[in-house]
């Protein structure tokens, strides 16, 4: 037992995690009460949304046991996320006729790629430490894994309520390892909050979704609605959407942190069909068949087809006008999907009307030339 608790142990896990993959990763401590109660008081707002298992049992995520039983100590993993070779996420959201894809969500599917790492860690762990019951989490059961995060010392929460991290930006995934190897807890200063003075993330968010420091009402969040809402988009934030077609970096692209962002080169999160810069009126142009075949094991899955369907007519009504995007939404006007259905009928009332155009050729209501002139004053771009 005196093996595994010596005062290397931490420093022994994070050279591990980097031999499997990893950027960073810490052992957590695990008081969490504060941020519990942060997180019951948003539950209690409503601004989860439709998200109703975030509502189910909110004790659980600052309980390990209750997640992994005899669990007395989590281990905090980052993964770097942002493909080095993806277009420039300001010159895609300039241009209202392309698509904007979250760039964490441009390759391969992220839970895959992170459970294995973690599972490599795990395994790495039971053979230089001893056996140990554990579980991995990879986005995948119910945690605060931001503030474990902090915790572990892999960085601070920021105002966008994202982690953020004073070497690395915010440009990555997080993933843990509950055990049952009572681990010392890692007592790295990097937690300390370091957002000062500073609201780029709040003054950039194009529908207003960072209502105060360190709140998101996901109500209002252009990720939630294009991936986590099943319903129609309400109108009224239709035109700041812009060319957003699954989540939003907005937050992240202007964060002064992120000019340390790392890129990575691994082909999980490498680009797949073009998706980092396609045009709207190909994408909507997909069937069924082919959009299931092309995103086959990406992300992307999780909006569905007919979310896939009702984004793209919403940044379509937002594109500059023009005769292609027009007969593009005029072949759906009579889609079988009422909700798909309205969206385009409201697309293509937008094209009726007056379309002022902002500098760069794209919509006034896109949000991009606000985030395009806050990002090159506060420097590189961003996850999750």
């Amino acid at each position: 037992m005196s093996a595994k608790l010596a005062p290397d142990l931490p420093a022994r896990i994070k050279r591990w995690a980097r031999e499997c993959g990893f950027a960073d990763a810490g052992i957590a401590r695990l008081g969490l009460d504060e941020d519990l109660a942060h997180l019951r008081d948003w539950l209690e707002r409503g601004a989860h949304g439709t998200m109703g298992y975030m509502a189910r049992d909110p004790a659980l995520r600052a309980n390990p046991a209750g997640l992994q039983p005899g669990a007395v100590s989590v281990i905090s993993a980052r993964l770097d996320c942002w493909p080095a070779e993806a277009a420039p996420a300001e010159s895609v959201l300039a241009d209202g006729r392309l698509a904007y894809v979250a760039r964490y969500a441009l390759g391969r599917d992220y839970h895959k790629p992170l459970r294995a790492r973690l599972k490599r860690l795990a395994e790495r762990i039971a053979r230089e430490i001893a056996p140990h019951g554990y579980r991995v989490l990879a986005d995948s059961a119910p945690a605060l894994e931001k503030a474990l995060a902090r915790n572990a010392g892999l960085g601070w929460i920021g105002k966008n309520t994202l982690l953020l991290d004073a070497r690395a930006g915010s440009f990555f995934l997080l993933g843990e390892i509950y055990t049952d190897l009572p681990l010392p807890p890692d007592e790295n200063p990097a937690a300390e909050n370091r957002c000062g003075r500073c609201r780029a993330c709040l003054k950039v968010c194009p529908t207003n979704a960072i209502v105060a420091p360190y709140r998101l009402d996901a109500r209002r969040c252009i990720s939630y609605l294009t991936i986590e809402h099943r319903g129609p988009i309400p109108e009224d934030l239709r035109p700041a959407i812009g060319n957003r077609i699954f989540g939003c970096d907005d937050c992240q692209l202007v964060c002064p942190w992120n000019r340390y962002a790392q890129r990575t080169t691994h082909p999980d999160f490498a680009p797949r069909h073009g998706l980092d810069a396609a045009r709207l009126v190909e994408l909507f142009a997909w069937s069924e068949p082919e959009w299931s075949r092309r995103t086959e094991g990406m992300a992307l899955r999780r909006a569905g087809y007919r979310g896939w369907l009702r984004n793209l007519a919403v940044a379509l009504g937002n594109a500059p006008p023009d005769e292609q995007t027009r007969e593009a939404l005029a072949a759906r006007a009579d889609h079988p999907d009422a909700l798909v259905r309205e969206h385009v009928r409201w697309a293509l009332a937008r094209h009726g009307a007056d379309q002022r155009q902002a500098p760069g050729g794209g919509s006034i209501h896109s949000g991009a030339a606000s985030a395009s002139a806050a990002q090159s004053s506060a420097g590189p771009r961003p996850a999750t």
